[in-house]
């Protein structure tokens, strides 16, 4: 009589309990971190309340110095020494007054006649202006 082998059955694997791992520490709370700052806050709320209210800047003593028209820019402007902010301005009404402003691009200044003696070409740039009517102050 054969006997037939019964199979062993077969054991179902253990499952694995992975071991505690030590917990990765959490950042602080914000009930914690309150706890520990307000020293900090304090002193940084009252150091604003001690400044100064701010100053208001004065100019330049460069800038407000009376400096003397030429005679070709005393013909725009007026032969009164006056600081080169003042002879800004001046410029600025006359080329208002007289439209030499260019349309199509507002930055350019179209010189007649008496300007064409300061800045010696047809057409400047608002910026190059300054410059050249500086050549024109003592």
């Amino acid at each position: 009589m054969a006997t037939a082998k019964k199979a062993p059955a077969k054991k179902a694997p253990a499952k694995k309990v992975p071991a505690k791992k030590a917990a990765p520490k959490k950042p602080p709370t914000k009930a914690a971190a309150a706890k520990k700052a307000p020293a900090k806050k304090a002193a940084a709320k009252k150091a604003p309340a001690k400044k100064a209210p701010a100053k208001k800047r004065a100019p330049s003593a460069a800038f407000m110095k009376a400096m003397t028209p030429s005679a070709a820019l005393a013909a725009v402007i007026g032969d009164k020494a006056m600081p080169r902010t003042e002879v800004t301005k001046k410029i600025w009404e006359y080329i208002k007054k007289n439209g030499l402003q260019d349309q199509a691009k507002k930055t350019m200044i179209n010189a007649d006649a008496k300007l064409k003696e300061i800045f010696k070409k047809a057409q400047v740039s608002m910026f190059e202006m300054t410059k050249l009517v500086s050549a024109h102050l003592k």
